[in-house]
């Protein structure tokens, strides 16, 4: 009677880890990379902002880099906790975070975040590792701790006092300034940097449409600056300039810079004021954002990387609340046969 027992706990416990293993995992989605440069790399994605739809502009970074490239790909999303759906308004939640703790590179777009301290502990231990981080549009505001949340890691905040502008302006190399083009009138068109023309981040790159505003900035002075961006008076590719004053000067656009941490080790960071779903429509930015990864793991950069769309890309147009709903994470994956 012991035996039986003892081998229906053992069952029970069996299934028990079956099945929260199984429903952690469905938390997150994860593109294998089979073959390509970067097999054998991983990167987690995190994707959380309540306006630029990351959890589709990161979905689709993360399907290129796997399928195109090699890497393991692992997305992580904002969760409504009642249903598991993807809610980027749910501002104090990533689930799945225990995936950074094998994490090679860090692939971020985030705004406003304050996530427990013990989720915000394997982003800290991931950065302090000396991990390469590409960080896009509002990565430069990423955390937003108040006084209520009582956060060890308050100086992360974009608006530390502690750390000047939080892991914005100290790692990748800016915080949030202010908008300079207007969302919805006002694109952007990037250019490269003439004295960056040689930069292996910027082979196959050309110019840069997105159809984003940009942003102030004034990235670290130890930033290598890549793009600037142009604002346009207008919404397309081939609108004219901006007349009253906003391109004096042209801000920067893309940039990186090598940050040593409070470990003693030293990140690769890449940051990029673009990045919405709608922005990458571009090929040269994919083709930016591709060989930034690249960068980042000191790899050769390929002359002209393949950045052909995986799937049937429909990106959602910007906008707070504008999300889809109902969506989770499992309904995200690829089928087999394109992995």
């Amino acid at each position: 009677m012991k035996s039986n027992i003892s081998s229906l706990l053992i069952a029970g416990v069996a299934l028990f880890t079956l099945l929260t293993g199984y429903l952690r995992a469905a938390d997150t989605v994860v593109y294998e990379g089979n073959t390509g440069p970067g097999f054998g790399k991983h990167i987690v994605f995190l994707a959380g902002d309540e306006e630029y739809r990351s959890e589709e502009s990161l979905v689709q970074m993360a399907k290129i880099l796997a399928v195109r490239h090699g890497f393991k790909c692992t997305v992580l999303f904002s969760l409504d906790a009642k249903d598991g759906t993807i809610d980027p308004n749910a501002e104090g939640n990533l689930t799945g975070a225990e995936a950074l703790d094998h994490a090679d590179a860090i692939f971020m777009m985030l705004r406003f975040r304050h996530w427990p301290d013990a989720t915000m502990k394997h982003f800290v231990d991931a950065y302090l590792a000396g991990k390469p981080i590409i960080g896009l549009r509002t990565s430069t505001h990423a955390f937003q701790y108040s006084k209520a949340d009582h956060s060890i890691f308050a100086r992360y905040s974009h608006d530390s006092k502690e750390w000047p502008g939080g892991f914005g302006r100290q790692v990748l190399g800016e915080t949030w300034v202010s908008h300079l083009g207007t969302n919805h009138k006002e694109a952007t068109r990037g250019i490269i940097e003439p004295s960056a023309a040689n930069e292996p981040l910027l082979r196959g790159v050309g110019r840069i449409f997105a159809d984003t505003g940009e942003y102030h900035v004034n990235p670290q002075a130890d930033s290598r600056i890549l793009l600037r961006g142009q604002v346009l008076a207008g919404t397309t590719p081939d609108a004219p300039l901006e007349a009253t004053g906003k391109n004096n000067p042209l801000q920067p656009l893309a940039w990186y810079r090598i940050h040593r941490n409070d470990a003693g080790t030293t990140n690769r960071a890449f940051c990029t004021t673009m990045g919405s779903s709608t922005d990458l429509r571009d090929e040269s930015l994919r083709r930016l954002l591709v060989n930034s990864v690249y960068w980042g793991f000191g790899m050769e950069v390929p002359a002209k990387a393949d950045v052909r769309l995986v799937g049937d890309y429909q990106p959602t147009a910007y906008g707070f609340d504008g999300f889809r709903r109902g969506v989770k994470p499992d309904d995200l994956a690829l089928p087999a046969t394109s992995q």
